[in-house]
């Protein structure tokens, strides 16, 4: 009985630690124990109860550890933007160009493989089962081409947030839209991973993109290599179309939903839609701020 029920805790817990916590399934394997043809092998009631509350226990366990290390991250992260700033306000600002350098060409990398990869699974994807199956999909969290990009996604929200740290330390501005971005992004990524929402394929490849371009735009620059105004709009002008339809997919899904073949919740498509719809807010008021508002003042200025 022993063996038995390590086994079937050692197997559920193997399902817990990829953020998959539905108690329907511990019920199920409950009755599936209950109704089981070979009571002597699984034990009394009384143990087929003890081994179901271990399960139970680990799934609760998870789903705490798991949302409070995203709230610690996120806190932790404020509590050193606060300190570094405090830190850095009578000090002479960090150079640290070489470091940025090889931090943005890291993250460029990793964006690109995870692009490709992404990028490759949700083609795949729509050519074999079209458009919608692509927002509607669920197995880009468990296929074995895409299992490896979608976890990593969700564990890099993590490091990027040491772009703040080269900000602070450098003296440079550091803006609302870049703090805020970065903690709405960790929190709403892990929860969509935990819960394995349609649209997660979406999410990332977008992300993913965006973010190849981007960390390699931040690589030229601090490895001092001077790039036209145009590629700095095209990044920003990419960031604001993702916004635009990360909305999209969320208003797909939600038309779309249902519990098997396109399965989400109400509260991630709600928070998600009003993280999205405050980006793009946020990124055209960017874009109006500093490529039309100036170009409006040089053009003044010349007349």
């Amino acid at each position: 009985m022993v063996t038995t029920c390590d086994s079937l805790a050692t197997t559920q817990l193997g399902h817990f630690q990829t953020f998959v916590s539905d108690i329907s399934e511990v019920r199920m394997l409950d009755d599936h124990l209950t109704n089981s043809t070979h009571p002597k092998l699984l034990g009394p009631p009384f143990q087929r109860t003890h081994c179901v509350y271990i399960m139970i226990s680990m799934s609760l366990f998870v789903c705490v550890c798991y949302r409070t290390a995203s709230y610690v991250f996120c806190a932790a992260y404020a509590a050193v933007i606060f300190l570094g700033r405090f830190f850095m306000r009578r000090r002479e600002k960090w150079d640290l160009r070489r470091p940025l350098m090889f931090w943005s060409l890291s993250l460029a990398l990793f964006s690109i493989c995870g692009s490709i990869r992404t990028g490759s699974y949700m083609l795949n994807t729509y050519s074999s089962h079209g458009f919608r199956q692509t927002v509607c999909d669920t197995n880009f969290y468990s296929a074995p081409f895409s299992k490896f990009w979608a976890y990593a996604f969700t564990l890099s929200k993590v490091p990027e947030l040491g772009d703040t740290v080269f900000i602070v330390l450098r003296k440079q501005r550091l803006i609302f839209l870049h703090w805020y971005h970065h903690i709405t992004v960790l929190l709403y990524t892990w929860a969509s991973y935990k819960d394995h929402v349609a649209g997660g394929g979406w999410f990332m490849t977008m992300n993913y993109s965006v973010h190849a371009l981007m960390y390699s735009y931040y690589t030229a620059k601090a490895a001092g290599i001077q790039l036209p105004k145009p590629c700095a709009i095209l990044i920003t002008s990419m960031q604001i179309l993702q916004m635009a339809m990360g909305l999209t997919v969320l208003a797909l899904v939600y038309f779309w939903h249902h519990e098997v073949h396109c399965a989400s919740n109400m509260q991630n498509i709600m928070w998600g839609s009003l993280m999205y719809l405050s980006y793009l807010l946020l990124f055209s008021w960017f874009f109006y701020q500093t490529y039309l508002k100036k170009d409006k003042r040089k053009g003044a200025k010349a007349e």
